[in-house]
């Protein structure tokens, strides 16, 4: 009996291990471009990907899936756009059906805020994280890089800058456009100070992590002038620990 309790065991151990998928989530300082694109493929593992764009953050703009279509018509993958702002008539396929049969899901830049609360209302957040779960990668920069960690500081509002929460699917604070603009640095390393956030990642434009398994892996740049940052406090002081990135060419 206890033979075949340990044979059940080994089993059941041995198929969680050929069923387990590694999961890949690149975020990036700003939007896809043609380097980016090409290591989400290597991720994908496939010759010829379904990799899907999500422009949600840009109220599914016609200039963001022009540009969508622009970027990647000469790469090996079958691409395609899943908008928010559709109607049964037009769709007849769940959010689900399509996001969950591709390999990689790209989402665009802009309003963080408006997007979260898109997502939730229509359940793509749910689905995005059966999609991590399954081993689709997930990518994208700016908005499309925020969602993925715990929280980070938005443009989404008037005025300033404000705080937003993300999916949580990696469990630190965020901060794209790093050198982009002269107010996210500060901000950033003051709400780390002050515990509003917890240690994150920081991004400049031009540059990201991917992570495997909710860990980074690798860091990747287009110039030695774009980097990537652990920021964490550290006997009360913030600390900013740039990390060795790979140039892509």
């Amino acid at each position: 009996m206890k033979k075949l309790i340990l044979l059940c065991s080994l089993s059941i151990l041995m198929m969680s291990m050929v069923n387990a998928q590694d999961q890949y989530i690149f975020p990036s300082g700003s939007g896809p471009n043609k380097l980016f694109m090409k290591e989400i493929i290597k991720l994908t593992g496939k010759e010829r990907p379904k990799i899907c764009f999500l422009p949600t953050a840009s109220g599914d703009s016609e200039r963001s899936i022009i540009r969508w279509y622009e970027l990647t018509h000469d790469l090996s993958i079958e691409p395609s756009v899943q908008r928010v702002w559709i109607s049964s008539y037009r769709q007849k396929k769940t959010f689900e059906e399509v996001l969950l049969n591709v390999d990689a899901i790209v989402v665009g830049g802009g309003n963080t805020l408006n997007m979260m609360a898109i997502w939730k209302a229509q359940g793509i957040d749910v689905v995005l994280k059966k999609a991590l779960e399954k081993g689709i990668v997930l990518a994208g920069g700016s908005a499309g890089s925020l969602c993925w960690f715990d929280n980070g500081t938005t443009d989404s509002r008037p005025i300033e800058l404000s705080v937003v929460e993300g999916l949580g699917f990696l469990p630190y604070s965020h901060s794209p456009h790093y050198d982009g603009e002269e107010f996210r640095r500060p901000l950033y390393e003051k709400n780390i100070k002050n515990g509003i956030f917890e240690a994150g990642y920081a991004m400049d434009n031009n540059a990201g992590i991917i992570f495997k398994n909710g860990k980074p892996f690798r860091v990747v740049s287009l110039g030695e002038e774009y980097n990537c940052y652990y920021v964490s406090l550290k006997d009360g002081k913030v600390v900013e620990e740039k990390l060795e990135a790979e140039i892509l060419q």
